[in-house]
């Protein structure tokens, strides 16, 4: 049964309770994990969440680099381990992995190397979320925001190379809109998809635009998904918009 949410900072979680989605899908980076006295300032706001927070995304900060000449593999490392940790007592189920700045690959970077490095990473993920009840959903990206990873099709290709568990893959419709992805590619990798993001036309909340949002729905509901779905869209008018969107995401998905 597919589960409703939204891309909103959690001090949104009890209007969107109220409104009646079933999670609130906030950002990794807002826990601030780097700094352990920052972190458990932030963390009671979730852990007290009226609202699951299931979903997270924006996992890593633009300046950690996971690919090219400035990746830290060390930094990288500790920031995971405090992330799945976080995470864990959250109660968090899935993490997407975009992230642009952190894994485009830098001016002049042999992309075979940077694919390696960003296997690495996936890997890395894979050990820290095995135990935590975590599953890492790749999300392909639009060229405009990162270099590499730009499919659903791409981002099946790396996590079958990983073939493990926790790591799985996020169907975003604006971005596969922006690259022209044939819907078909939904029930070809039905058995990868976690986690699914929508937005419409200019990336603004689901039903105001143009998208062939019955068309998604149709290969959404032929590959058998049943999971998670949240917005991750520009809102102008929050106390409009989130209802509004929410009813339209269920007339298409329910």
């Amino acid at each position: 049964m597919i589960s409703y949410g939204w891309c909103r900072g959690i001090e949104d979680a009890e209007r969107m309770r109220l409104l009646g989605f079933d999670f609130i899908e906030c950002t990794v980076v807002s826990l601030n994990v780097e700094d352990p006295a920052a972190c458990r300032r932030a963390l009671p706001a979730y852990l007290e969440s009226p609202l699951p927070v299931s979903v997270f995304s924006i996992f890593f900060p633009g300046d950690l680099k996971l690919v090219g000449p400035e990746r830290d593999a060390e930094r990288v490392r500790r920031y995971v381990h405090g992330t799945a940790e976080a995470l864990h007592r959250i109660g968090a189920r899935t993490v997407v992995l975009g992230s642009g700045r952190s894994r485009s690959l830098p001016e002049g970077w042999d992309r075979a190397r940077g694919e390696e490095q960003l296997l690495l990473t996936l890997d890395a993920i894979a050990d820290e979320f095995q135990g935590a009840g975590l599953t890492l959903a790749v999300e392909p990206l639009n060229r405009k925001e990162s270099n590499i990873v730009n499919s659903v099709d791409e981002a099946v290709a790396l996590a079958k190379q990983i073939n493990r568990g926790p790591v799985r893959v996020l169907a975003d419709f604006y971005h596969m809109d922006e690259e022209g992805e044939a819907l078909e590619t939904l029930e070809r990798n039905r058995d990868w998809l976690a986690h699914v993001h929508l937005a419409d036309t200019g990336r603004l909340s689901p039903g105001t635009g143009t998208y062939p949002y019955e068309a998604f729905a149709a290969r959404l509901k032929a590959a058998g998904y049943g999971g998670t779905i949240s917005a991750e869209c520009t809102v102008r008018e929050p106390e409009r918009e989130l209802e509004a969107g929410l009813a339209f995401m269920k007339r298409m998905f329910g």
